[in-house]
């Protein structure tokens, strides 16, 4: 990967992406949105990997879309910059491969938005979170007035993106935005810790539940526990229920077949 924003590391079966624009706060531009979608999709065709922990460089996450970028596009511009970051977050919620945020720092806009494509949120005690568009003109265009009112409520999610008020990382836990957390220098070894505890499971046990859990919040009660029937059904025809059940009755770690 030849990218200039980006930065990638790996840990086994786990990698960490980082966004490394700290000169801007780590904004995403196009270009960084062109990196995130060729680094993402060039992961996921890895057969090895099984999650994906995003971060920021100099704990900041995200401090979202370039103001400036944005200022100075065109109308054209910009359907085409908020259908990309669309496509690039929509990819990132329905991958196979589990999503750990790794928040650090500032966490603000589509920075925010791309934390809640992700499965898991981890906050560093440092991390602030919140939707200022409203201050700047603009409103939340990349998932964010959806993916939060399903997280946190209508109620909640209209109070911080009306107000554009920023919450700090406690603040967050509170409202549900993030899951843990953790010291500044837990922070990173906290998330990989997640994900390696995700990648040590069933292959097809993970993307099987997270396709149900995906699916089913979509749908009324008596659909989504149908499709959990069905895909409960999958998961059961694959090697990795024989393995899985063999090993505990064995006494033993199960070996996984690659996908």
């Amino acid at each position: 990967m030849g990218a200039r924003f980006l930065r990638l590391e790996r840990h086994d079966r786990v990698a960490i992406l980082a966004i490394d624009r700290p000169e801007v706060a780590n904004a995403i531009d196009q270009a960084v949105l062109a990196e995130l979608e060729e680094a993402f999709g060039d992961l996921e065709s890895e057969p090895r990997l099984r999650a994906v922990v995003f971060t920021g460089a100099r704990d900041v996450f995200s401090a979202g879309g370039d103001i400036r970028a944005m200022r100075d596009m065109t109308l054209e511009e910009g359907r085409r910059f908020v259908e990309h970051g669309h496509r690039v977050l929509d990819a990132i919620a329905a991958s196979h491969l589990v999503s750990v945020a790794a928040i650090g720092g500032a966490a603000l806009g589509g920075g925010a938005e791309l934390a809640l494509a992700c499965d898991l949120r981890v906050a560093s005690e440092r991390a602030v979170l919140g939707f200022p568009e409203v201050r700047l003109g603009l409103y939340p265009g990349w998932g964010g007035t959806q993916r939060a009112v399903r997280l946190i409520g209508p109620s909640k999610t209209k109070l911080l993106m009306l107000t554009g008020e920023r919450v700090n990382a406690q603040q967050a836990l509170a409202l549900g935005l993030v899951d843990r957390v953790v010291p500044a220098e837990r922070l990173l070894p906290t998330c990989l810790k997640l994900a390696e505890q995700v990648a040590a499971n069933s292959p097809s046990a993970v993307r099987q539940t997270k396709m149900a859990i995906a699916a089913g919040g979509e749908q009324a009660l008596a659909t989504a526990l149908r499709l959990e029937i069905e895909g409960w059904m999958v998961n059961f025809a694959t090697p990795d229920r024989v393995e899985g059940l063999s090993a505990f009755l064995e006494q033993r770690e199960p070996r996984w077949r690659e996908p």
